[in-house]
């Protein structure tokens, strides 16, 4: 009986399971939106959204709390310094949207990506014109 029993298990063992999922919020803060399985991403929404939070209070305490949930100085650096600015809401941060079903295994695809994603991208292109601009002001 799964009475009480929480999460997937994957078909992996806890430390493998961990890494799993570490790895696919990684690769979400790194690209704002990954494909992955429907359960998968389901399982990394619940972890990503928990380090988000912690990114929004942003102070030392909470820096160390996401550092051990993901431990990746660049991307909690990013999730702090750059995603976690820009979100206006307290909750409800990313999305799993299904998309198809894969050709090999037949499994059900998702997208796992920002509810703001386009605000997100939209800034991230802002900036790196702006990046641009002032290094051509600089070559003349």
């Amino acid at each position: 009986m799964r009475h009480r029993v929480a999460g997937r298990g994957f078909g992996r063992n806890a430390n493998h399971r961990k890494a799993l999922l570490r790895n696919l919020v990684t690769s979400l803060f790194d690209h704002l939106k990954i494909e992955t399985t429907a359960a998968k991403a389901k399982e990394a929404k619940k972890l990503a959204e928990r380090v988000i939070t912690l990114g929004r209070k942003g102070d030392l305490h909470s820096r160390r709390l996401a550092m051990s949930h993901i431990p990746n100085k660049t991307v909690i650096t990013k999730l702090l310094t750059e995603i976690a600015p820009k979100i206006e809401r307290n909750s409800g941060y990313l999305r799993v949207l299904k998309t198809r079903f894969r050709a090999g295994d037949n499994s059900d695809m998702a997208i796992l990506e920002f509810v703001d994603y386009d605000a997100l991208v939209s800034a991230k292109t802002e900036e790196k014109k702006a990046k641009e601009t002032k290094e051509e002001k600089k070559a003349d």
